[in-house]
C-alpha cells in the first residue's frame, strides 16, 4: 500500500507540474498573440523552449484528432483545452488511486 501511495504521489506531483508547464504555455502564446514582434531571450528562451518542447506533442496529438474549427477568419483552436482537460482527469484520476486502494483492503 505504501508503494502504491508513494507512485501515485509522485505521478500526480508530476502531472502538477505538466498542469503548470501547460499554463506556461498559455501566457506564452498569449504574449505572442498579442505582441507579434515578441521574442523571448537568454534564460528565458531555454525556459520557453522546454515549455514549447514538453507541451508541443500532446498539443499536436489533439489538433490531429480534433482540427481548429475554422469560422470565417477565426479559427478555434482546441488542442491546448483538450490537453489541459487530459491533464485534470488524470489528476484527479491519479490522485484517487490510493483511497481506492485503502478501500480494497
Amino acid at each position: 500500500m505504501f508503494l502504491i501511495s508513494l507512485v501515485a504521489g509522485v505521478l500526480y506531483y508530476a502531472l502538477l507540474l505538466y498542469f503548470f508547464t501547460m499554463w506556461a504555455r498559455f501566457i506564452l502564446d498569449l504574449v505572442q498573440s498579442v505582441n507579434r514582434h515578441w521574442r523571448p531571450h537568454g534564460a528565458g528562451l531555454v525556459a520557453a523552449s522546454a515549455v514549447y518542447g514538453l507541451t508541443d506533442p500532446p498539443i499536436r496529438f489533439f489538433r490531429r484528432l480534433l482540427p481548429p474549427l475554422r469560422l470565417g477568419p477565426i479559427a478555434f483552436d482546441f488542442g491546448w483545452s483538450l490537453t489541459m482537460l487530459g491533464c485534470i482527469i488524470a489528476m484527479s484520476i491519479v490522485g484517487a488511486i490510493p483511497e481506492w486502494v485503502a478501500r480494497a483492503m
